[in-house]
C-alpha cells in the first residue's frame, strides 16, 4: 500500500500485548519501514481516534474492550464479523474504515497445525463468551457438523448455540460440570481461563482429538499438561496466525511466519 506505514493495536489496557512484537518481525523480515505503536485506547476515545488517522494508516489491530463497540463506527464489516459481533481488525477504504475478523483464521489455522487432519464430526467448546464466537465460525469453516458448548450460565450458552445454529451448525448446550465423555470428541475448544478448566484436567488423559486452549499463561495450563493426544493449539498459536493473516491484509505480501513466531516471548 504506497503511502500507508503505519499501524498500530488497540485496547485498554494494552501494555501487556505481545502484537508489536509480533507485526514488527514480520516487516523486518519483508524489509519494509513500517511502524506498529501500541496504543491506550478506551471506548469512549475510541470515536475521536478513529476520526484522527490519516492516509499513512495501513492498519488497526484490536483487542478489548474495542472489537465490538468499533462496529457502528465503521463503513463496511465483514459478514462474519458483524454475526459475531467481534472486529479485531481496522483496515482502511477510499472513505472510511472497513472492520473484519482474523480470530476465526487464527483458530483454524492453529487447529489445523496442531493436528486437526479431518473434518471434525463432533466438537465442544468450554465456555459461551466472545472468545467461543470466534470458536464457532472456526469450526464452521472446518467443516464441524456438531458442537456441544459447555458453560456456567445457560443464558450465554442458548444465546452461542442460537448464533451456532443461525451458522448452520447443529448445537446443543450442557452445563459445564466435568464429564470425561465430552473430550472425547475430534476437537474441544476451551475459552476458560487456565484455573476455572482445572476440574477438566483429571479425566483427559486418553483424549483422542486435538485440543485448542485459548489460555497460554502460565503454560501448559493443567488442561493442555493433561491432555492424552498430545495434539495441542495454545492461545499463543492463535495469537500467531491471527497476526499473519492481519500482516497479509495491511501490507498485501506474505509474512515470514518463522520469523514472528520467533518474536513470541518464552
Amino acid at each position: 500500500m504506497a503511502g500507508r506505514n503505519r499501524a498500530a493495536v488497540l485496547g485498554s489496557p494494552i501494555a501487556h500485548s505481545l502484537s508489536p512484537a509480533l507485526h514488527r518481525a514480520a516487516y523486518r523480515a519483508l524489509g519494509l519501514a513500517w511502524t506498529y505503536d501500541a496504543i491506550d485506547v478506551d471506548e469512549a476515545a475510541l470515536p475521536a481516534f478513529l476520526d484522527g488517522l490519516d492516509d499513512t494508516w495501513a492498519g488497526l489491530s484490536l483487542t478489548m474492550p474495542l472489537k465490538e463497540a468499533v462496529i457502528p463506527l465503521l463503513a463496511e464489516v465483514d459478514p462474519e464479523a458483524r454475526s459475531l459481533r467481534s472486529v479485531n481488525t481496522v483496515l482502511p477504504l477510499d472513505r472510511g474504515w472497513r472492520g473484519t475478523n482474523t480470530d476465526v483464521y487464527g483458530m483454524t489455522q492453529a487447529l489445523t497445525e496442531a493436528g486437526l487432519d479431518a473434518t471434525p464430526r463432533h466438537a465442544v467448546v468450554l465456555g459461551a463468551g466472545a472468545t467461543a464466537r470466534s470458536a464457532l465460525a472456526a469450526l464452521l469453516r472446518l467443516g464441524a457438523g456438531e458442537v456441544v458448548v459447555a458453560a456456567r450460565r445457560p443464558e450465554a450458552a442458548d444465546a452461542l448455540c442460537d448464533l451456532g445454529r443461525s451458522l448452520g451448525l447443529r448445537m446443543h448446550t450442557t452445563d459445564l460440570d466435568p464429564d470425561p465423555q465430552l473430550v472425547r470428541v475430534d476437537v474441544v475448544v476451551s475459552t476458560l481461563p487456565g484455573a476455572a478448566a482445572e476440574p477438566w484436567a483429571g479425566m483427559v488423559g486418553d483424549a483422542p482429538g486435538v485440543l485448542l486452549d485459548a489460555s497460554y499463561h502460565p503454560w501448559p495450563t493443567p488442561l493442555a499438561a493433561n491432555w492424552g493426544s498430545g495434539r495441542i493449539a495454545s492461545g499463543r498459536d492463535m495469537l500467531l496466525w491471527q497476526a499473519v493473516e492481519q500482516v497479509r491484509l495491511m501490507t498485501g505480501l506474505e509474512p515470514d511466519v518463522a520469523a514472528m513466531a520467533a518474536a513470541l516471548p518464552d
